[in-house]
């Protein structure tokens, strides 16, 4: 049995029960590392998380882990950082030429949003907002990474020994092999699928353990397209949204899908399967994170010996008022982050598309339960967007085979090549329905297998061929903000506001349908200072 010296454990801060916000905090003696540190995405209440204290102890952190560079999995390292935290941030070398240009970036939106939303004239006279982090907390975040190579041991700590593998997710990303209290373990990252631009397949070693397994397709298998089936799927949706004479709007991530969506734009323009219509990079981020995957092109598949992020009908926008243009522009094609509409240039896009029905928003990657996109995507006649109500009239398509992630087969393949697994297996970094799935299809196929869904805040200690054990229970409120909030609610209530009473018949009825909800909201407020009288009574 092993004492407290020597009793490995291993808590959840994050990405449990959600696809964001990945974090694991493991613990040996007086020694503590971190596996990523990621922003929290989706709805608002979700992302509140990201103001709270962090579950644990800044001072106390000796190391952190990095498996790839997406805001998910590293924005809140800013955050780390300016709450004082000076060791090493270990990742491949990509992945820290990526990580100048994302967490700086991290920084400007933290900043330009929060200034945004404390100029709104619905906010007038309430307390100001302070950015979560700035520019230069991000920077000095990036000053702290170290380099590793893939498949070399390192020690991020005492007591850890580490080496990171291809996770084939995306440029830099990396599973990590962990060993510690004479255990081994795998965190998986985020896994790449079969037939991704760019990235050589995932691998990893045998025989551990623990495995911790991301599962955001776990319920979901997809059709085995190859590059040249996507890119005919592209090829029909670009046609089909240049006929109806508007513009092609792509909410993209800046990392990756951005260069993948190029990489097949360029290749149909260069075999005129599209017209010669321009196709405008609208964010920064992506542009400087194409700079950096070119600096790695002899690293990457598909593209030695090609210059295709130059194509002559790609144009690179850079400062606001060449994005604000734009809003006259129509048959063009344009990317513009971020991928779930949740920040960043594309909500420009989408206030001056959304209503045209001549437009067309074409979503190509994973919209977040909560998240503006995935609003959007599962039908709704309008939203609310800045403080305006917005007709949605757009086409709204969606191909899903530019997926970074592996699917639920790809995903229950992966696990079945890491066995023997001696301990347990954890699913993280996905919502209920596809942890769930993942769970019952790999416990079919190893019914002797101990699988384990955590729950933020929950943690275990872990031993060498045992099952885990849990030695804290996660906070059940947090399960509440993986999926829509009130404010989805509230957004999809004022924006649908005007339209309902307007199919009230008469003016009296209108006002009737007013009065009521103003009696209802009235009660809650007297039924709110009841309970406070009763309890200064006490």
């Amino acid at each position: 049995m092993a004492d407290a010296e020597t009793q490995l454990k291993i808590a959840f801060h994050g990405a449990a029960g959600t696809v964001t916000g990945s974090c694991m905090e493991l613990t040996l003696g007086q020694r503590r590392l971190l596996i990523d540190c990621g922003l929290f995405q989706g709805s608002r209440s979700l992302e509140t998380l990201n103001h709270g204290a962090f579950g644990f102890d800044v001072g106390t952190i000796d190391a952190v882990l990095l498996t790839h560079a997406h805001i998910d999995h590293c924005g809140l390292l800013p955050k780390l950082a300016k709450e004082g935290y000076r060791g090493g941030v270990w990742c491949t070398a990509p992945t820290a030429d990526l990580l100048e240009y994302m967490l700086a970036d991290a920084g400007r939106i933290q900043e330009s949003d929060t200034a945004r939303r404390n100029r709104r004239y619905d906010r007038a006279g309430e307390k100001i907002f302070e950015p979560l982090y700035t520019e230069a907390d991000g920077l000095r975040a990036w000053r702290l990474t170290r380099p590793a190579e893939l498949g070399t041991w390192f020690e991020p700590a005492p007591g850890f020994k580490a080496r990171l593998w291809n996770a084939g997710h995306i440029l830099g990303s990396a599973s990590v092999e962990l060993e510690a209290g004479g255990v081994r373990l795998l965190f998986s990252g985020d896994l790449g699928p079969d037939n991704k631009a760019f990235q050589s397949d995932p691998d990893a070693p045998t025989g551990m353990d623990f495995i911790i397994c991301e599962s955001t397709y776990g319920d979901r298998p997809r059709p085995k397209l190859t590059i040249e089936d996507r890119r005919q799927l592209l090829e029909t949706e670009v046609k089909a949204a240049l006929a109806r004479g508007g513009n092609l709007i792509i909410p993209t991530f800046a990392l990756e899908r951005t260069q993948e969506l190029l990489l097949d734009l360029a290749h149909l323009a260069e075999a005129n399967r599209i017209s010669n219509v321009p196709i405008f990079v609208d964010s920064p981020l992506a542009s400087r994170a194409t700079k950096v995957f070119a600096a790695h092109a002899a690293e990457l598949e598909d593209v030695a010996g090609s210059d295709i992020f130059r194509h002559p009908s790609i144009r690179y926008v850079e400062d606001v008022a060449e994005s604000i243009r734009l809003n006259s522009v129509s048959g063009a094609i344009i990317l513009a982050a971020s991928g779930m509409c949740e920040g960043g240039r594309i909500r420009h896009h989408l206030e001056h598309n959304l209503h045209r029905r001549q437009s067309t928003i074409l979503f190509v990657g994973f919209q977040a339960r909560g998240s503006l996109g995935r609003v959007i995507l599962d039908g709704a006649e309008r939203v609310r967007l800045s403080g305006k109500d917005i007709n949605v009239r757009a086409a709204v398509r969606r191909i899903e085979s530019y997926s970074a992630h592996a699917d639920r087969d790809e995903l229950a393949a992966w696990i079945r090549e890491r066995h023997p697994i001696r301990g347990g297996l954890f699913l993280d970094h996905g919502e209920s329905e596809a942890i769930e799935a993942l769970r019952f299809l790999v416990q079919s196929e190893t019914p002797g297998l101990a699988v384990v869904a955590p729950a933020i805040g929950e943690s275990f200690a872990l031993t060498s061929g045992a099952a885990p054990k849990r030695i804290r229970t996660g906070r059940v409120d947090l399960a509440q903000l993986a999926g829509d909030d009130w404010q989805n609610d509230y957004a999809d209530f004022a924006a649908n506001l005007k339209h309902n009473l307007a199919h009230i018949r008469s003016e009296k009825g209108r006002r009737k349908a007013l009065d009521e909800m103003r009696r209802i909201l009235a009660g809650f407020e007297a039924a709110r200072s009841e309970q406070k009288r009763r309890r200064r009574a006490a």
